[in-house]
């Protein structure tokens, strides 16, 4: 038993991953459990939100608030994003791409413009970052992309109706609700309610555990996904193909700008790791809701990434003690 435990704590996001999409295939393939889908399936949509807010919360628990500022990677890191967004902007439009070719790009365009994830800030204390410039990155990612969806949008396709003003609000909204509220929580119980707060961060890696069962619900959702994504399998996997080297450039990229500030886990997790629920629902609500498929890719590809940066950081930190 004990063996079993200590390999779940060590491997947790890849069993996430390969829970979620075994219950996903058990689920869909299996015809006596179709009432119990359709029931359990909007109460998941139901929970989620909230899981992920208590999430956030036990992670802005360990949060040291006055240390809470923005740091010059933030803005390197802000920089390349952008330019990376016009980059692929600029293609769409010099080249007038359309048809499939078009979804392509805007996969990719909403796996670069999406916030950094708000679990960036679990994985990278688990990685030894530094957790409150981690966190202030994650506020000043969603306000940038609140900024570039609505200019970018209506740009690249134009059956994209969108005033400015009410898609900045709607996505300055949604920031608001998962990230917010669970900060406003912890301070509040960090500053007033201490026997519960000591008690919450007593409790060793208590985030990153809650957002491994996350993970298999988002897993489950993102096989959906693909499954009903209405085209060719050959289709499907260009875009998975495509998603993960874009995963791969982005984690890459925010290392090589961090390794100049000392800070390449917080820097290659604040490219690299992205809100993907968040571009799933840009996608569906201003573009082609195929191109969805894509960051619904890019969730296990980043995944994936994390799983090894993990290994790696626990194989060095055992290292480490067996010298002392």
């Amino acid at each position: 038993m004990r063996t079993i435990i200590n390999f779940l704590k060590n491997w947790t996001l890849p069993c996430a991953i390969v829970t979620g999409t075994v219950m996903y295939q058990i689920f869909a393939y299996t015809p006596a459990l179709d009432d119990a889908a359709r029931f359990f399936d909007p109460i998941f949509d139901t929970i989620f939100p909230f899981f992920m807010g208590m999430i956030l919360f036990t992670t802005f628990c360990k949060v040291d608030f006055h240390k809470m500022r923005p740091a010059a990677w933030h803005w390197w890191i802000t920089l390349l994003q952008v330019l990376l967004v016009a980059l692929v902007a600029g293609l769409i439009l010099s080249m007038d791409i359309a048809g499939n070719d078009l979804i392509l790009m805007e996969g990719i365009l909403t796996c670069i413009i999406a916030p950094g994830a708000a679990a960036a800030a679990v994985v990278t204390a688990k990685l030894g970052g530094d957790l409150e410039t981690m966190t202030t990155y994650t506020f000043i990612s969603n306000f940038v992309t609140a900024l570039l969806v609505p200019t970018v949008f209506p740009m690249i396709d134009r059956g994209v109706d969108i005033s400015f003003v009410q898609a900045f609000l709607t996505i300055l909204y949604k920031v608001c609700m998962v990230l917010l509220v669970p900060m406003a929580a912890a301070y509040v119980v960090k500053h007033y309610l201490r026997r519960l707060h000591a008690w919450i961060v007593s409790i060793e890696d208590l985030s990153f555990y809650m957002w491994g069962i996350s993970l298999s619900i988002v897993t489950g959702s993102t096989v959906k996904y693909i499954v009903h994504a209405g085209t060719t399998t050959g289709f499907v996997l260009t875009i998975a193909a495509i998603s993960m080297v874009l995963c791969l450039v982005q984690f890459a990229l925010g290392r090589y700008v961090g390794h100049f500030f000392g800070t390449t886990i917080e820097s290659g997790q604040g490219l690299g790791q992205k809100n993907t629920a968040f571009a799933v629902w840009i996608a569906y609500t201003y573009l082609n809701p195929l191109c969805s498929v894509g960051p619904g890719c890019y969730i296990l590809w980043q995944n994936a990434i994390n799983s090894l940066e993990i290994w790696h950081e626990r194989r060095a930190r055992e290292a480490r003690q067996a010298q002392h």
